[in-house]
């Protein structure tokens, strides 16, 4: 194909095309405008946000729901501060999301232009994998080749790029042609399998074996699944992993690593392999896991490898080969001393510490669960009504349930699950978010009005910061600052041009839900503590 030369602002959107983005999320400014020259000439579609926030989101819900980078285009100073949140959201969840801005020409000699700051690159550096500035064309198709390549090939993380406003308007050549496997995730991983005999044999010879399974090990379903019927070994799954076991698995604890006393179901076994998860401080809530026995520790990441877990073995490759590599191996399937009989009892216990703390969202889940389409994928925002579910609700299918885990940001949910409903073009997926979390990212509401997106949103109402609450009444703090005066939440959604409904009972709420997936655009389903018969 002939050099063909355009401003590299349209550019850059004709090699986005050309290696399979196919959605670009943002807001166009007068800084980062000639970005917006090439869009609908390269065949992408462009999503306006209401805010560069949403617009971080929604690429953070279109890459968990497709696999595929997250791209957003904002611009030059508050664009970029206003999408660092998702940007942080996104690194601490392993998200790939290119986020592509303009930066000013020049900062050190000239203050008071518009939308300057004092240094960008670092700023947006504090919350991404990398922040880099493209002081030509080369350099940007460099540095995009760069980032699409990492997502494919290590543990994914966000990234951004800055090009300055007359660079952008620059004449540029055609961007090169693209690597091969530079279209989507194609992370191959060789597991050192010098090692993998010494393993089994760990395995073979333990009598209470625990597996934990995170997120990174989403991708392993058939391997997990089957290393659990083989073995006899015990599980947990993360928040992040549910799903990787399914619902009925009699050896599964579930997704109840953060109950206190789980430790001490810990502290029982002989052996832990913890596979794809950092068993992170939101995983736990505590320090360690409880166990004195020998850790294999399984990660694409060497850093989570070396954390103050202090895994006996360090596996540094991926869910799938370790998983695949033990059953390569196995000749006969192993006997283990747990039962089905202690583990259901575990579970029935956590169960009703979750009911008690969280009356009446788990009989609430429940009902609402039962009235989902299968494969339905959620977004959940920071609110008691998921603090709960994420407990309790076992999910048929890994990567189904969508969550800000580590950054822990309210406002997530709304944008995030329409970028995933984008990416899953009809596919069911629902939005869970609390009263307070809405008033950040309740504008996006239009663009889902927009668009004609059949998704529930789930309002969960209780007045109040409800766990904050909780918190300060456990420190012996007067809860003070709790409570915020909330709209009607049925007439602004209707206002945005949204169905919305209020239920008076949960039957009326599943029938509200069930409807919401065929309707011709959102519907926000407003619930209260009060519903429940």
């Amino acid at each position: 194909m002939a050099d063909q030369t355009r401003p590299l602002g349209a550019q850059i959107s004709h090699m986005l095309k050309a290696r399979g983005v196919d959605v670009i999320f943002g807001i166009p400014g007068v800084h980062n405008q000639e970005m917006y020259r090439g869009i609908e000439e390269a065949g992408i579609t462009h999503v306006l946000a209401r805010h560069e926030q949403g617009a971080g989101f929604m690429a953070d819900g279109y890459a968990r729901a497709t696999g595929k980078p997250g791209v957003a285009y904002v611009i030059t100073g508050p664009g970029v501060c206003n999408i660092m949140t998702p940007m942080g959201q996104a690194y601490s969840d392993s998200v790939p999301m290119l986020v592509i801005s303009s930066c000013l020409d020049e900062t050190s000699a000239r203050r008071g232009q518009l939308h300057q700051m004092k240094d960008q690159e670092i700023a947006a550096g504090t919350v991404c994998d990398w922040s880099e500035t493209a002081l030509n064309a080369e350099a940007a198709y460099t540095l995009i080749e760069r980032a699409l390549g990492e997502f494919a090939d290590t543990r994914p993380r966000p990234k951004h790029i800055q090009v300055p406003i007359a660079q952008l308007e620059a004449e540029a050549g055609s961007p090169p042609a693209p690597f091969p496997g530079t279209t989507g995730p194609t992370v191959t991983d060789d597991m050192p399998c010098a090692n993998a005999h010494g393993w089994l044999a760990m395995l073979s010879k333990s009598r209470r074996p625990i597996f934990v399974f995170g997120g990174g090990a989403k991708h392993a379903v058939a391997p997990a699944r089957m290393i659990m019927k083989r073995t006899g070994a015990a599980a947990f799954t993360t928040y992040a992993g549910r799903g990787i076991l399914g619902p009925d698995e009699p050896l599964n604890f579930g997704s109840y690593l953060a109950r206190p006393d789980s430790a001490s179901i810990f502290a029982k076994a002989d052996l832990v392999i913890a596979v794809g998860t950092e068993l992170a401080e939101v995983d736990l809530w505590r320090p360690f896991l409880g166990h004195d026995c020998p850790m294999i520790r399984v990660d694409i990441d060497a850093e989570v490898l070396t954390d103050p877990q202090r895994a006996n073995e360090q596996v540094h490759a991926g869910a799938s080969s370790f998983l695949e590599g033990l059953l390569a191996l196995m000749a006969d399937d192993l006997q283990h001393d747990w039962t089905a009989a202690e583990i259901a009892g575990a579970r029935t216990k956590w169960r009703a510490e979750v009911e008690a703390e969280y009356t009446p969202i788990p009989q609430t889940a429940d009902a609402l669960r039962t009235c989902l389409p299968d494969g339905t994928m959620i977004y959940s925002d920071m609110t008691q009504f998921a603090y709960a579910s994420k407990e309790i609700w076992d999910m048929d299918h890994p990567g189904h349930w969508h969550h800000p885990f580590g950054f822990g940001t309210l406002g997530y949910a709304l944008p995030a699950a329409i970028g995933g409903a984008i990416g899953r073009n009809g596919k069911p997926t629902m939005a869970i978010v609390g009263d307070y979390g809405f008033h950040y990212t309740m504008q996006e509401l239009g663009v889902a009005v927009e668009l004609g997106l059949p998704m529930p949103i789930i309002l969960w109402d209780n007045g109040k910061l409800g766990a904050i609450e909780a918190s300060m009444v456990s420190a012996q703090i007067a809860p003070n600052a709790v409570v915020a005066r909330n709209p009607d939440f049925v007439k602004l959604a209707e206002a945005f041009g949204a169905r919305a409904v209020a239920p008076s009972s949960i039957v009326e709420m599943q029938d509200a839900v069930r409807a919401a997936f065929d309707a011709d655009g959102p519907t926000l389903i407003y619930l209260t503590p009060g519903v429940t018969a």
